[in-house]
């Protein structure tokens, strides 16, 4: 199965480091493994092979409380703005020197390949919940909830 794989990994440990020590139980065992595997969503389109897997804390929390329902968008229009969103993302990531690691590794998102209307509904959400979160805006258009 081919996968896209979306995380930011310097962001995703301090953020469980703030977490933890909010809580007062840092290095508490087995706490951070817990949490992880709560903010890590995986979506699969068995059919078409593909899947995406999103491990950053806190995007599951949101998602939950700020996503359109599925079907409020349609699959062209998420498709549009992922291509936008998901080629600037992978300029940031390739001169981690200009805009830092924030962007952690590349999307292999393929404009020709028609991954179904799940894998573009997430991605599409956690690309909106990444600009809105970093305060940074990847393409022409801001992201709204």
């Amino acid at each position: 199965m081919k996968k896209i794989v979306v995380t930011t990994l310097l962001l995703s440990s301090i953020m469980a480091a703030c977490i933890a020590s909010k809580n007062g139980a840092p290095g508490q065992p087995g706490k951070d493994a817990a949490m992880a595997v709560n903010d890590t969503v995986r979506i699969a389109n068995d059919e078409l092979e593909y899947e995406i897997i999103i491990i950053d804390p806190g995007f599951n929390s949101w998602f939950n409380s700020y996503a359109k329902p599925r079907n409020f968008y349609s699959q062209p229009y998420l498709e549009a703005r992922n291509r936008v969103w998901v080629s600037e993302w992978n300029i940031r990531a390739s001169s981690p020197l200009t805009y830092g690691d924030l962007y952690g590794m590349r999307i292999d998102y393929n404009t020709n390949i028609d991954y179904g209307y799940e894998v573009n509904y997430m991605l599409f959400n956690y690309m909106t919940y990444f600009q809105i979160v970093n305060k940074v805006q990847l393409g022409g258009f801001a992201p709204r909830i």
